[in-house]
Formats: C-alpha cells, sequence, structure tokens
C-alpha cells in the first residue's frame, strides 16, 4: 500500500512532473534551454500576476528570506517584521542577523494579523522601509488577509516583502493589483515540484530599492540574475532538472486555470476542516482565517502529536506533519496543497479519525489503569 503523503511539504509530484524530471542533461547556454527558461519565466509570471519580473535560485524557499534582505535594503534599515508563527518569527531573525534594525508586530499564534493592528504598529514606528509579512503561515494554518495589508503598508510608503512560501500556488494572489514589492516562494509545495528552487517575483519599488541597496551580494544578486534571465540564463549553472519539473507543473496550473485552481484549494480546505471537526478534534487557526493550503489541529487531549503521527505512518501510510517551535509536540498539520485531490484529503481524514478514537480508547485505559499502580 502506497503512501498517503499529505505534507505540507515537500508535497506529491504529478506524473508529467516526474517524467519532466528524467529529461536528459542539456547546454545551459544553449538555445534549447535559453528557450525553456524563457517559458518557465513567463508562466511564472502568469501564475503570479504580474507583468515584472520572476526570477529562480537553487535554493529552499527560506532563501528568500536573505535574499530579499540583501536586494532591498542596507546594514542599519528599519523594518517592520509580523509574527503570527514560527516562519514570520524566522523571517524576523535572520533580518537582525544580517543587520537591519527590525521592529517586530507580535500576534498570537493561531490568530491572523489584522489591517488596524498593523496600522498601529506602522503609526509607532513611521521609520520603517520595509515590512515584511508572511502571506500564510506554514505554520499554524493561518491565511493573512495580504491584499489588506499590502494597501496599509504602500499608504505608508514601505515596501512590501512577502513570504508566500506555503500560498503561492495554492491562494488567490494578485502581485501587481496587491501592490507587493518582494514575494517569494519555494517549488515544493503548491508549484509541485520538487525541493530546490528558489522562485521570486519583484516590483518595480523593488528594482528601484535594489538600485539604493549596499548590502555585499553576489550569489543572491537580483539585478545580475534579472540580465542573464532577459538572455534565457542564469549567472550559475541551474538545476536542468528542477527547471524541466518547474515548467511542466506550470504548464498543468495555466491548463487548470488559476481561478480553478484556487477553487480546488478552497474546497479541499474546507473538506479537510470538517473532517477534523467530524473526528472531534480542535482546529488551531481562528475562523475565518483558516489556510486552503495546510490545516492545523490539537492532537486528542491527553495525547501527543508524536503519537499521533506515529500511528497514522505505521498503521494508516499517512503521512503528515506535527508543530514546530513550541508546538512541535501540540500541533498536527495536514498538507491539501499542489497536486492534492478530494480522495486522497478524505482518505487521510478517515485514518486521522480513527486514529483519534483509538488514541483516546488507550487514554481512557491508562486513567482507569494507572491508579492501581500507584
Amino acid at each position: 500500500m502506497s503512501t498517503n503523503f499529505r505534507l505540507p511539504g515537500p508535497t506529491p509530484l504529478p506524473p508529467p512532473v516526474v517524467e519532466a524530471l528524467t529529461r536528459d542533461m542539456i547546454s545551459h547556454r544553449g538555445p534549447v534551454f535559453q528557450s525553456l527558461y524563457r517559458e518557465t519565466l513567463a508562466m511564472a509570471r502568469q501564475a503570479h500576476r504580474t507583468e515584472g519580473d520572476v526570477l529562480t535560485w537553487p535554493a529552499s524557499g527560506s532563501a528568500g528570506w536573505e535574499l530579499a534582505i540583501v536586494n532591498l535594503f542596507s546594514p542599519g534599515d528599519s523594518v517592520l517584521a509580523v509574527v503570527n508563527g514560527d516562519f514570520g518569527e524566522r523571517f524576523s531573525r535572520v533580518s537582525s542577523r544580517l543587520g537591519l534594525d527590525v521592529r517586530r508586530l507580535e500576534v498570537a499564534w493561531g490568530a491572523p494579523v489584522m489591517p488596524e493592528q498593523l496600522t498601529q504598529a506602522l503609526e509607532e514606528h513611521p521609520e520603517v522601509a520595509g515590512v515584511l509579512l508572511v502571506h500564510n503561515e506554514t505554520s499554524t494554518g493561518v491565511t493573512n488577509p495580504l491584499r489588506e495589508l499590502a494597501a496599509v503598508v504602500r499608504d505608508h510608503g514601505a515596501l512590501v516583502i512577502v513570504d508566500g512560501v506555503s500560498a503561492a500556488g495554492a491562494i488567490p494572489l494578485e502581485f501587481d493589483g496587491w501592490g507587493i514589492d518582494l514575494l517569494f516562494s519555494g517549488s515544493q509545495k503548491a508549484w509541485m515540484s520538487p525541493p530546490g528552487l528558489l522562485i521570486a517575483a519583484f516590483g518595480s519599488r523593488a528594482w528601484a530599492a535594489y538600485e539604493r541597496s549596499i548590502f555585499p551580494k553576489s550569489y543572491w544578486d537580483a539585478g545580475e540574475a534579472r540580465k542573464m534571465a532577459e538572455r534565457g540564463m542564469t549567472p550559475t549553472t541551474p538545476p536542468l532538472s528542477l527547471i524541466y519539473a518547474l515548467h511542466a507543473a506550470l504548464a498543468m496550473i495555466l491548463e487548470e486555470g488559476l481561478e480553478n485552481v484556487w477553487e480546488r484549494h478552497r474546497r479541499l480546505g474546507a473538506i479537510a476542516r470538517k473532517g477534523v471537526l467530524a473526528a472531534g478534534l480542535e482546529l488551531f487557526a481562528q475562523p475565518g482565517y483558516e489556510s486552503n493550503s495546510v490545516t492545523a489541529f490539537s492532537p486528542p487531549s491527553g495525547t501527543t502529536a508524536g503519537e499521533m503521527l506515529t500511528m497514522l505512518r505505521d498503521d494508516y501510510n499517512v503521512e503528515i506533519q506535527g508543530g514546530q517551535a513550541h508546538m512541535a509536540d501540540r500541533l498536527l498539520r495536514v498538507g491539501h496543497m499542489g497536486w492534492a485531490h478530494e480522495a486522497e484529503v478524505r482518505q487521510a481524514l478517515v485514518a486521522i479519525r480513527d486514529a483519534s478514537s483509538r488514541l483516546r480508547e488507550a487514554g481512557s485505559l491508562r486513567v482507569a489503569v494507572e491508579p492501581g499502580f500507584t
């Protein structure tokens, strides 16, 4: 029996992407690659809803934090890090390590960042040159209202910098229409490709900031990547197989239609939440802001996330994931993004329901037996 792979990343690969990975190597400076790369970037622009630049680097999505900082800011610049989960926390931490003057807007994990909270924070810190946002907080299953938050930042005059790793390709995104300046993501989530490719969209205000930035940069130099992309190439040797895979995945997404892809994820998110509640478990995200790419929930009372993960893996061949940071053993997360469909999501939910029931029964037995041994 094959594993039902329901992690919040990496996600399952569709057959056309697997097939693309088997293609032979080609010259990364030759005309075949140039044509392929230009096509890939053109499709990526469509998927981001932007007329601007979309570029790639061999890296994980987390590299986007450093990419944004060294290309748009200078040492000592003030930024506001918006933190309502582990990935917002990491973005803030990397910014501090690299020498930015970081102010923080902290919101309880499980809650969204609201526009009025961001407005107040910017009134208290008018000096910030950029705001660091997470569109979809993978660690908590919360989708922040990016459109409204971006509008607040634009009104203030700061740059809108977005970690879109578990959102792009799954959750509605209008890069140009919402006034985003830089958004980065990773190939292994809703883009339905293997891990290892950083994808970043740049707006005109980001390029203006790039010209002012004095951070040292070489590998992460977006200007150099942009110049090479105009020629259909990359500054360093590209990961050819990953480019093949992303090209195939983007073609699938655009063939399905972006709105249809977003609607499929909305439907899967609703199914996941309904299934978790039907199993008698508690959703972690605040109602109305639950993610349509990953659902976070608490394990049965008296048990740990680790116990449930082991039971799902060993007895049901279902692979989901625990929480992060201080919530590592207090949360479970089931992914339903990318090449995900109703049948396998429902199968995972049945396993979650059955495992929850068994864990509750085992917990009741422990409560009944343990006093006799004291």
